[in-house]
């Protein structure tokens, strides 16, 4: 059992009285980003799945967290099977006789299932990522022009030499 799911589990044995209590929430979506099951993390955040698609219903917030912690759940659950693919499974052996089983078919379909929801979520962030850069540099473009005209306007008044060698009065004839 790993880490996060062994502090769900004594944290949920601990405390069933919380189950109203929001902080079941980090922990739902925590086990929903390892599990990419509903039903599986809402039982390691001692919740009730009904409760927890309530929420998501009812709470905007509440379920972008949950979409994120799908996509994340999403890329895990892709790495593992490429790394199953890559290494191969133990099954036995001098290490250990209990056999390590992980049901490829499953994984497949999860990944099946939530490949458009999870590919819509990338080309969200993609788009914001893509937008914020634009606004950047648009920014740094206005703060460029700012500075040339500030710049310009200073060489104007004072008479400074521009580019060139020549002075507002050779610019201007002396006005």
């Amino acid at each position: 059992m790993s880490k996060a799911k062994a502090a769900l589990a004594e944290a949920a044995r601990l405390a069933p009285e919380r189950r109203d209590d929001p902080e079941w929430r980090e922990g739902f979506l925590a086990a929903l980003a390892e599990t990419s099951n509903v039903r599986a993390a809402a039982r390691m955040a001692n919740v009730d799945p009904g409760k927890v698609y309530k929420l998501r219903r009812s709470d905007s917030g509440f379920a972008a967290d949950w979409q994120a912690a799908l996509a994340e759940g999403y890329d895990n659950l892709e790495m593992e099977l490429l790394r199953r693919l890559r290494e191969g499974d133990l099954e036995g052996g001098s290490k250990t006789k209990a056999r390590r089983k992980f049901d490829n078919a499953v994984a497949l379909r999860l990944l099946a299932a939530h490949r458009e929801t999870v590919g819509r979520i990338k080309a969200i962030r993609a788009n914001e990522d893509e937008e914020a850069i634009l606004a950047s540099i648009d920014a740094k473009l206005e703060t460029m022009r700012r500075r040339d005209r500030a710049a310009k306007l200073l060489q104007a008044q004072d008479g400074v030499t521009r580019p060139g060698g020549k002075t507002n009065e050779d610019l201007h004839g002396g006005d």
